[in-house]
């Protein structure tokens, strides 16, 4: 997959921008126009310092995709697009409180240039602008597909509180918690821009299964980068979520195979928070000898796979074509 990636002139996500600038440029039209607020300032001030930070566009780009590859003519896939962006943009804002961030996109967090109070309730306010939109369609099966996945997204956050620090948590408690917080609303975007361009039933399926399995591949991928990527390109430090106490794949992979000694040390280190110098090397020489690294990378692997078969059951379309260069492209920094 490697390969594939080098041979490319540009980032699948690049040529899906490119694609779509005009139907982009009116979503952020959209998203500008309804994070106003006439009675409170902070509201549009807080939004514009999240969606002015950039960030790639990803979901609302996958909903135009879905449209398109399904033959849709109109703005309704622009009006869905930023309802995702919406969404999207209310978790950050709740998840910097829950996470108590300092930064996002190597900019100051919202939470950290004004309150806590002010994010959760410009991020609830942006719940309400996002229902608003996709009233606005006329769908009701696309309300039903979004509101279902509002509510997997927190019923996902409120999961992991409690499945952070277990080591006790399987990987499919992992997996449940992978599409609340990141899967979920990635399946939402591509299945209501099917449903908004009138494709069957199979089709709309297909576009779900994509999102699901992307979302949990780039999941992973970002679990993996955590302990070998570049700090430079990730823009975190190598092992941020061990000293945050993140059970991610890798370690819940390590944890399954421990003896009683490698137990008390995760122990030790995820559940009581007592870290050491040299833990987090001892960490990765638990995780390599165990062969978790290797495993979690071919779990994202098998992720990306079922995302580009998912979409063999749509038209042939030049736009598929980059949503499966996307999909290799997601696991390729870690292949």
């Amino acid at each position: 997959m490697g390969d594939i990636v080098d041979q490319m002139a540009t980032k699948p996500h690049d040529k899906l921008a490119a694609r779509f600038a005009a139907k982009l440029a009116s979503v952020d039209g959209l998203i500008r126009a309804r994070m106003e607020s006439r009675h409170a300032p902070r509201i549009p001030q807080v939004t514009a310092h999240l969606v002015g930070a950039g960030g790639k566009r990803l979901r609302p780009m996958l909903t135009l995709a879905a449209a398109e590859i399904c033959g849709y003519q109109g703005d309704n896939d622009e009006k869905l697009a930023a309802t995702v962006e919406f969404i999207h943009t209310a978790t950050l804002l709740h998840d910097d409180v829950v996470d108590e961030s300092s930064q996002r996109r190597g900019r100051a967090t919202a939470n950290l240039l004004w309150d806590n109070k002010s994010s959760i309730l410009v991020g609830d306010y942006l719940f309400a602008r996002s229902f608003q939109l996709m009233v606005e369609t006329g769908s009701l099966r696309v309300l039903d597909i979004l509101a279902d996945a509002s509510a997997t997204i927190a019923e996902g956050e409120v999961l992991q509180l409690t499945a952070a620090r277990d080591l006790a948590t399987t990987e499919d408690i992992y997996l449940q918690v992978v599409r609340g917080k990141t899967a979920a609303l990635f399946s939402a975007a591509t299945e209501v821009g099917g449903v908004i361009a009138g494709a069957g039933d199979a089709q709309c399926r297909a576009l779900h299964a994509y999102g699901d399995a992307l979302g949990i591949a780039f999941q992973i991928a970002d679990d993996l980068l955590d302990f070998q990527g570049d700090s430079g390109a990730t823009g975190k430090n190598i092992g941020d979520d061990f000293r945050e106490r993140k059970l991610t794949l890798p370690i819940i992979k390590a944890v399954a195979q421990a003896d009683d000694a490698e137990r008390d040390f995760w122990r030790r280190t995820i559940e009581k928070g007592d870290q050491r110098e040299g833990d987090l090397d001892h960490a990765l020489a638990l995780m390599q000898g165990h062969g978790a690294l290797d495993a979690a990378r071919d779990d994202a692997l098998d992720w990306a796979r079922c995302a580009g078969a998912s979409l063999k059951e749509l038209p042939a379309h030049p736009v598929r074509d980059m949503l499966a260069d996307l999909a290799d492209y997601v696991v390729s920094r870690v292949a």
